[in-house]
């Protein structure tokens, strides 16, 4: 059907013939819609109602994944293990951020209209320059794409043009999330410091603090989350995910049968950025605060993690690791907190060790395993 189509068309249609795909969306949109009823439909006191607080929980686990998709794009399909993306996923966070604290007006402590209240206690005279514009939605949401889509551009070009790859790579990446840690933590940045940002209020005139608000963003972030997915999925099955592919497997082949190689990689690392930047966009409102650990290099290490749990490039394989991975985090630090790290660590190592090809792998080997032990059973019937 798609060969009758031009090839824009052929480009977006694709995904959706794909059985994956399917599968994927239709799994994604059923624990959205039926999250949603059970929030809703049933009273509080109900064995199977789910709470403001566990919807707005399950939010923040589809950002995650949604970063974790973005993530798996360029290591799985492109061979750029990302130690940086958590800066990505920031920025876009501080991008939304910005404009939710430009809502709060003067219903803030000391009552400014202008300045938030931190700018305020530091006795900041006026706003800086690049706080304009984010008491405009449509401002703040094109900075939720454009700021980590700008540093993404600068960053690659510079990096792929230099044909820089594998480990120095990864290591310079992790170098840029540090560097924008420590300058965050500084006030004079004019981002909130070591607090970073916090105390929303509203987000498109609607109160944060209602259930309603937060059923919203919940599903936002489904829906943020299977366009992400599509996207990814579309890249990957056109002509360009097979060069990317080559690229990963086999660059200095790739290069030699005269592709711009470092054009692929520009390309596909920004849109990642992009996609991780939405996800940090749609997480802040959900947490209610923004502040400089999110460029952690750890926490960059982890979305790593996850990826490598769930089955690098397959990208439902990232979402169900960052959802398995942040559910096991929730439950592990109520239990034992400190020992989370060195459970992810050893997490970590039973999977590159026992499941190289992660959760997904495995489910792809059940599934032709079955294929083939019903294929003989079917021939003989006929």
């Amino acid at each position: 059907m798609t060969d009758s189509l031009n090839p824009a068309q052929s480009w977006l249609v694709r995904p959706f013939a794909e059985r994956s795909t399917q599968v994927f969306l239709a799994v994604l949109a059923t624990a959205v819609a039926l999250v949603t009823v059970l929030n809703l439909a049933l009273p509080a006191d109900s064995a199977l109602h789910v709470s403001t607080y566990t919807v707005t929980l399950m939010g923040k686990y589809l950002c995650y994944a949604l970063l974790a998709v973005a993530v798996d794009l360029v290591w799985g399909y492109l061979g750029i293990l990302s130690l940086g993306h958590g800066a990505f996923f920031a920025l876009g966070g501080y991008a939304m951020g910005m404009y939710l604290m430009r809502q709060i007006g003067d219903r803030g402590v000391y009552g400014n209209p202008e300045l938030p209240d931190f700018m305020v206690f530091l006795n900041w005279q006026e706003l800086p320059w690049y706080w304009y514009g984010f008491d405009m939605a449509w401002f703040a949401f094109l900075m939720v794409l454009l700021a980590p889509g700008l540093l993404a551009f600068v960053f690659g070009y510079l990096a792929f043009r230099s044909r820089v790859t594998g480990v120095y790579l990864s290591i310079i990446t992790q170098a840029l999330t540090f560097a924008l840690m420590l300058a965050f933590f500084r006030n004079e940045m004019g981002f909130g410091g070591n607090n970073g940002l916090t105390d929303f209020m509203d987000i498109l005139g609607f109160d944060l603090r209602t259930d309603g608000a937060r059923l919203g963003l919940f599903i936002a972030s489904g829906v943020a989350l299977a366009i992400g997915y599509i996207i990814c999925r579309a890249i990957v099955a056109s002509k360009l995910g097979r060069v990317s592919i080559a690229c990963r497997d086999a660059e200095a082949r790739t290069r030699f049968l005269g592709y711009r190689v470092e054009r692929v990689q520009l390309f596909v690392f920004v849109v990642s950025a992009m996609l991780a930047g939405v996800a940090g966009a749609l997480y802040v409102p959900q947490v209610g605060i923004i502040n400089p650990s999110e460029f952690s290099p750890l926490f960059s290490i982890e979305v790593v993690v996850w990826v490598a749990l769930g089955g690098r490039a397959t990208l439902y394989g990232a979402v169900i690791g960052a959802l398995i991975v942040n559910y096991a985090k929730t439950v592990f630090t109520g239990v034992m907190p400190d020992a989370w790290l060195f459970a992810l660590g050893a997490l970590f190592v039973l999977v590159t060790v026992f499941l190289p090809k992660g959760i997904a792998g495995l489910l792809a080997g059940w599934g032709t395993r079955k294929r083939t032990e019903d294929t003989p059973a079917e021939e003989a019937t006929a």
